[in-house]
């Protein structure tokens, strides 16, 4: 991770420059793509970081110990980014940083501009690519990375097994080191926190009106869509920036990772309040995913404590938890965020382990029910294959939170839009349910995990691992319209023209020379839906921990 995945010193040279009581400028998240450059606005108050001394006081830098949430692993984008490198072009072999989103809910996979970390003005426009996202009446060459707080939440939860595993054969001392950077950094990780511009957690209505955040008060001690931090390039004309997200999805909770950074010895962090912190996001966790759960079971999507991303009015009677408004579709609008059954395995998951780990009542309530409706949805065919939920169609909100009397949330339904035998995700939908049964006993959690591991191995097994063969309907969208302002003019690494008139595959011309790029023009050009069978690294992955868990623990 240090080689590949968390910036070096190199990579983000100008921290030092970081004021802690103005971490960023604000700038309003705007419906639809078409509405950007989003406009930066000095005149809005943003709250103070309560945390960078105390990291730094700890660490002994300024600089963020977390992972960029991207890589272009063979740089087929062509920026050149890898680490320690701005824009090294074509020729550098990678793998090299990148980001995509950047402009609102509504913006697709479909409809992004992929442009560098590091941006020094050697592509896209006369500005790089700065003005495509942000209005401002200059631009600096800079550096800016992104955090997935999902995924360093996951490296503290594989560390917290890997400790407890080395420990058992007396050789805790081999892996102590790493696991000491796992605890580093889920102390940085703490920035996913915060709202976005450190403003105070609750009633948040008005960029102008809703107050600046002092102390912790910012902090909604729940896992966040990201956390994000950038500066200037030139190290003698410095600044930096940090921010947070205001929007925090079940599918990120990881009441594991914070089990492990504010309970084990070995994973406690080493900064004044980082374990306290930890603490009470436990708990916090575990209170969002029982005011998330549905009447029939599942969890609903999350809550924002800025509605549309810019501090808007929410609808009248939305529903709250510690002031943050029920979101039913939290960050993405297309596909919606919290549409996908994956969401639902990988996050109950962890709830799982920290359950068979603990036996917490509160993880057990949630888990209870929700599996009771999961199995419900399951279905095991006699030649071993299955049928797993897909899609979720979800209504109704939550009843407000009430930590001493929580609600029944009878008015909050999730019903199966259609199903899939996904490899993947039933492998993290079986590892939750050997978690679950471990700990339980409960029989039909136990030959379900079973029955999905077995029916994928004697069903999906081929020469490269474990698939199936997928349908992709939405490929028709290679040549969607991708928003470029009218008059705005620059070139991709490879000479693809950026335009008002660019299209996803237009400005990703490598795709032509896939192999099987000729199932994809013959789609576009009205032919049959194009079948493609994908072995995904998390998915391989996955499934062999899901065999692994369900052997070590009920075998």
């Amino acid at each position: 991770m240090e080689k590949y995945m968390i910036p070096t010193h190199a990579d983000q040279p100008t921290n030092s420059f970081y004021n802690a009581s103005k971490p960023a400028t604000y700038a309003p998240e705007l419906d639809t793509p078409n509405e950007y450059p989003a406009k930066l606005d000095s005149g809005v108050s943003v709250g103070s970081d309560p945390i960078a001394g105390e990291l730094k006081s700890a660490y002994g830098t300024d600089d963020i110990y977390g992972m960029h949430w991207l890589q272009d692993v063979d740089n087929v984008y062509g920026y050149g980014n890898s680490p320690g490198k701005c824009e090294a072009g074509p020729a550098d072999t990678g793998p090299s940083y990148i980001n995509t989103f950047q402009r609102g809910a509504q913006e697709s996979v479909w409809e992004t501009v992929p442009q560098p970390t590091c941006d020094a003005f050697k592509y896209g426009g006369k500005n790089g690519y700065l003005d495509l996202f942000t209005g401002d009446s200059s631009y600096a060459k800079q550096w800016k990375f992104t955090n997935a707080p999902d995924a360093d939440a996951r490296a503290v939860q594989a560390a917290y097994w890997a400790d407890i595993w080395a420990r058992q054969q007396g050789k805790g001392s081999d892996v102590s080191a790493t696991v000491g950077k796992a605890a580093k950094m889920g102390d940085y990780l703490r920035y996913a926190m915060y709202d976005k511009y450190f403003k105070k957690i609750g009633n948040c209505v008005g960029p102008s009106t809703c107050a600046a955040g002092s102390g912790k008060n910012s902090s909604m001690y729940l896992l966040s869509w990201y956390y994000a931090w950038g500066g200037a390039t030139d190290t003698s004309a410095g600044w930096a920036w940090r921010i947070g997200s205001s929007h925090a999805h079940s599918g990120y909770q990881n009441p594991m990772a914070a089990y492990a950074l504010s309970s084990y010895a070995d994973l406690k962090p080493k900064s004044a309040t980082g374990a306290a912190d930890w603490n009470t996001s436990l708990t916090r966790q575990l209170e969002f995913y029982r005011w998330l759960q549905s009447d029939e079971g599942a969890i609903a999507g999350g809550a924002t404590n800025s509605w549309a991303g810019r501090y808007a009015t929410p609808p009248a009677g939305k529903s709250t938890f510690y002031g943050m408004y029920y979101d039913e579709q939290p960050v993405y609008h297309d596909p919606p965020s919290n549409q996908w059954f994956g969401f639902q395995a990988w996050s109950m998951e962890r709830v799982a382990e920290y359950y068979q780990q603990t036996g917490n009542a509160q993880a057990k309530a949630v888990l209870d029910k929700w599996v009771k409706w999961a199995l419900s949805k399951t279905t095991i065919n006699p030649d071993g294959t299955y049928r797993i939920p897909s899609t979720l169609q979800w209504s109704g909100q939550p009843d407000t939170w009430n930590a001493s009397s929580p609600g029944a949330n009878s008015g909050l339904h999730v019903t199966v839009a259609d199903y899939t035998n996904d490899v993947g995700v039933a492998a993290a939908y079986a590892k939750t349910l050997s978690y679950y049964a471990a700990k339980s006993g409960d029989t039909a959690a136990k030959t379900t995990a079973k029955a999905l591991l077995d029916g994928m191995w004697s069903n999906y097994q081929d020469s490269l691992g474990v698939a199936v063969p997928e349908d992709r309907a939405d490929y028709n969208r290679f040549d969607d319209s991708v928003y470029v302002p009218s008059g705005w003019t620059g070139t991709m690494p490879n000479g693809d023209a950026i335009n008002s008139s660019s299209t996803f595959e237009s400005i990703r011309s490598f795709y032509k020379n896939d192999p099987a790029w000729s199932k994809i023009q013959a789609y576009l050009a009205g032919g049959a839906v194009p079948s493609f069978t994908y072995h995904r690294f998390w998915a391989q992955a996955d499934i062999a921990l899901a065999m692994g868990s369900y052997a070590e623990l009920l075998e």
